[in-house]
C-alpha cells in the first residue's frame, strides 16, 4: 500500500473540494451489503435513535468488506466509508461511545447536539489517542483509550500503521478519522463561531434541522423562512472557517439550492438516494 494512500473516501472528496453523498444506515447485515454496492461516498450508521449495539455494528462493518473491490483496486480503502452517529449528546461529555465505535473500525464519529466550545473540544479529544505534551498537534489532548487491534484488522493495517493514520482530519493532514458535530440548537448557532475558532480537528458540521425546527416552534418545517435563516447562519459561519457543512434532508427538490448555498455533505433517504446522487453529480460536474 502506498505510504500516503487515502483510506477515507469522504476525506478524499473533501480534499478535492467535491460534494459528498451519504445516508443513514441501519445495523443489519443486508443493509450493510446493499450500502456497499450503492453509489454513496459514505454512510452513517445510526446509533442515536436506533439501538446502540456495537456487536451489530461490528457485524455490519464486516459485511461491508468487498474482497472483489479490494482485489480489483489493489487497495484496502472501502468503496463506501462507514461512520457512526453515537447516542451521547455533546452536553453529556461522554467519551465511551466514541471509543467503542472507533474500536470496531468506523472512520469517523458524528456527535449530536454539540453547542459549546467545551463540548466540541471533548468530541475531538475523544477520537484521538494521547501523546506527549511536546508532540506536534497536541491539542485537543487525546482521550481515546488504547485498544486498536480490531480496528487495525478491519482497516487492513498493522497496529503501527493504524496508530499513524488514526488521527483526526484536517488537524492531522494524514489522519483518516472524521469528527462530525451536529449543530441543532440556537445555542449551537450562537457559539459556532467560537467553536470553529478554538477547536481544531472538526471535519464537518452537520445541521440538525429536525431538532432546530422543534426549538423554533416549527417542527419539521424545513422550508420555513425562520428555519432557513437559522440554517443560513450556520452555513455562513462554516464558510468563514472553511469547514464543510452538511444537510441531512437532501431531496431532488432542494438539491440544487443546497449545492448553490455551499453544502458539501448531502444526506438523502435510501429510497431517494439514487436519483439525488445522479442529479447531484451532474450538477456538480463530476
Amino acid at each position: 500500500m502506498a505510504e500516503h494512500q487515502r483510506l477515507n473516501g469522504i476525506i478524499r472528496a473533501f480534499e478535492q473540494s467535491e460534494a459528498v453523498f451519504s445516508t443513514f444506515a441501519k445495523l443489519d447485515v443486508q443493509t450493510a451489503i446493499e450500502m456497499t454496492d450503492a453509489p454513496y461516498d459514505g454512510i452513517i450508521y445510526e446509533m442515536e435513535h436506533n439501538p446502540y449495539d456495537v456487536t451489530a455494528l461490528g457485524s455490519a462493518l464486516q459485511f461491508m468488506l468487498n474482497r472483489k473491490s479490494i482485489a480489483e483496486n489493489g487497495s484496502v480503502a472501502p468503496s463506501v466509508t462507514p461512520l457512526a452517529r453515537i447516542p451521547a449528546n455533546g452536553a453529556e461529555m461522554n467519551q465511551s461511545f466514541a471509543k467503542q465505535v472507533l474500536d470496531r473500525g468506523v472512520y469517523g464519529v458524528v456527535w449530536p447536539h454539540v453547542a459549546t466550545v467545551e463540548q466540541a473540544y471533548n468530541a475531538v479529544a475523544a477520537c484521538r489517542y494521547p501523546r506527549p505534551k511536546n508532540a506536534p498537534l497536541y491539542e485537543p489532548k487525546g482521550a481515546r483509550g488504547d485498544g486498536p487491534a480490531t480496528a487495525a484488522r478491519y482497516w487492513g493495517l498493522s497496529q503501527a500503521d493504524y496508530y499513524a493514520k488514526a488521527d483526526v482530519w484536517p488537524l492531522a493532514p494524514q489522519g483518516e478519522l472524521l469528527v462530525g458535530l451536529m449543530c441543532e440548537s440556537t445555542q449551537g448557532i450562537e457559539n459556532l463561531d467560537d467553536i470553529l475558532s478554538n477547536v481544531p480537528g472538526i471535519g464537518f458540521i452537520l445541521i440538525g434541522e429536525g431538532d432546530l425546527s422543534q426549538e423554533l416552534g416549527l417542527p419539521r418545517q424545513y422550508e420555513h423562512p425562520d428555519v432557513l435563516d437559522a440554517m443560513r447562519r450556520i452555513v455562513e459561519t462554516c464558510k468563514k472557517h472553511d469547514v464543510v457543512v452538511g444537510n441531512p434532508h437532501t431531496t431532488a427538490k432542494n438539491l440544487e439550492r443546497l449545492l448553490a448555498e455551499g453544502y458539501r455533505f448531502l444526506m438523502s433517504a435510501p429510497s431517494r438516494s439514487y436519483g439525488v446522487i445522479g442529479k447531484g453529480r451532474e450538477l456538480a460536474g463530476y
